[in-house]
């Protein structure tokens, strides 16, 4: 009775458990429940091999199919798609406006220049066979029988011509706009060896019509490395043997149509890839002092504004080629003596004259090595401008480039003088 009152006593006092029984199972102890998982946060299943390869998220093939544009623009966008964001690209680029950006678009006329180079090169090699036997003589044909052929083949020699000049203004111009300074080091790198093959090309090129002028300027030439440690090899490599000949002309041949344009085509891509990269820079202190007058887009405006200067450039070759056509000449004759006044192609001018005032004994040596060390101290120019590279004026350097200009003008002239166009 009492233990019954006890327990009445204790109210809802929960009964104390009885001790199990021998044997039985114990009861599971409670576990609080996990929050589930989402499926997308789930650790994929391992593979076969208990390696974790983790999802990867692929990007559409093609983010522009959905678009809605013209049936003619969709056929474009689905197949060449991947140019779109260069088009976009372009179209966000700007070229600032001054007194000097009329200089800029002569990178743009060397470039057209080169483009008709390659256009009528093309042409003219479906008639043109380099062997001694039938140079001279396929030349002819294409100067009087092929339809057009004259014109042609002047439009190629101008190009040429006009293709060196502009490379000229544009690589002076360059440099006295500073356009070389940091971070566009390459692009002057790049330049400049472009415009060493340009020159290549006017000296390989200058064989091929295999006529007597030609001929006899080629034997000069090539003769000039003699003098320098090496220079027989060099020589003896250019002409195929150790006189100007028929494996002369193939070799020129060979050189100006196959090895120079692939070279010239691999920097060309270079720098114009870096000048996209880096963009269109003015001259130093211009922006600082308000001399900006505004931006043009890339594309269209100044594209469409280069576009104009390349019809004039073809209004001048046209022109020129019709007004001013070069001779056909005479065929090469290994056995006749050289014409007097045999000279190089005026590009060549200004090293030609310094290696005839150093005709003295050991005197062509010294002039290479000078020319050498020049061409050699232009290249790195970028390098030693530090004053240029920290958006400051550096007159030294311009001096410099005054210097470079005046003597090219000056030996060029002498040549003129002497011996005429």
């Amino acid at each position: 009775m009492a233990e019954n009152n006890q327990n009445a006593g204790a109210g809802n006092i929960p009964a104390k458990p009885k001790p199990a029984a021998p044997g039985a199972a114990k009861p599971a102890a409670p576990v609080a429940a996990k929050p589930a998982t989402p499926k997308a946060a789930a650790k994929p299943a391992a593979s076969q091999s208990g390696v974790y390869k983790p999802p990867v998220d692929r990007p559409d093939s093609n983010p522009y199919k959905d678009s809605r544009i013209s049936p003619l623009g969709t056929w474009f966008q689905e197949r060449f798609h991947v140019v779109i964001p260069v088009i976009d690209y372009l179209k966000k680029k700007e070229v600032p406006k001054h007194r000097l950006s009329f200089w800029y678009y002569f990178g743009g006329l060397a470039l057209f220049f080169f483009i008709l180079q390659v256009l009528t090169g093309l042409l003219l090699l479906q008639y043109y066979k380099p062997t001694e036997a039938d140079a001279y003589a396929s030349f002819v044909f294409i100067q009087k029988e092929v339809s057009f052929g004259w014109l042609i083949r002047q439009i190629h020699v101008w190009s040429a011509n006009l293709m060196i000049l502009t490379v000229f203004i544009h690589m002076f111009s360059t440099f006295f706009m500073k356009s070389y300074r940091k971070p566009r080091e390459l692009m002057w790198l790049t330049g400049s060896v472009l415009f060493v093959l340009s020159l290549g090309f006017g000296f390989t090129g200058y064989l091929l019509p295999w006529n007597e002028i030609a001929f006899f300027a080629t034997q000069v030439g090539t003769e000039v490395p003699k003098v320098a440690p090496g220079g027989t090899f060099i020589v003896n490599l250019l002409r195929g043997g150790e006189e100007v000949s028929g494996e002369t002309l193939t070799r020129m041949f060979s050189i100006h149509v196959v090895l120079l344009p692939g070279l010239l085509m691999l920097l060309l891509s270079a720098h114009l890839l870096l000048v996209q990269v880096f963009g269109t820079s003015a001259p130093i202190g211009y922006k600082e002092s308000g001399l900006i007058k505004g931006y043009d887009k890339f594309f269209p405006t100044f594209l469409a504004k280069d576009a104009i200067g390349w019809l004039i450039g073809l209004a001048l070759i046209i022109y020129l080629a019709i007004i001013l056509p070069g001779p056909i000449g005479i065929k090469a004759n290994p056995l006749t003596p050289a014409p007097l006044g045999i000279k190089p192609e005026w590009y060549f001018w200004a090293q030609f004259v310094v290696l005839k005032d150093f005709s003295f004994e050991g005197g062509e040596l010294l002039a290479i090595a000078l020319i050498t060390i020049g061409a050699l101290f232009w290249l790195i120019i970028p390098f030693l401008d530090h004053r240029a590279s920290r958006e400051e004026k550096s007159p030294v350097f311009t001096i410099i480039g005054l210097l470079y200009l005046a003597a090219l003008l000056i030996n060029t002239y002498r040549v003129y003088a002497v011996y005429g166009w």
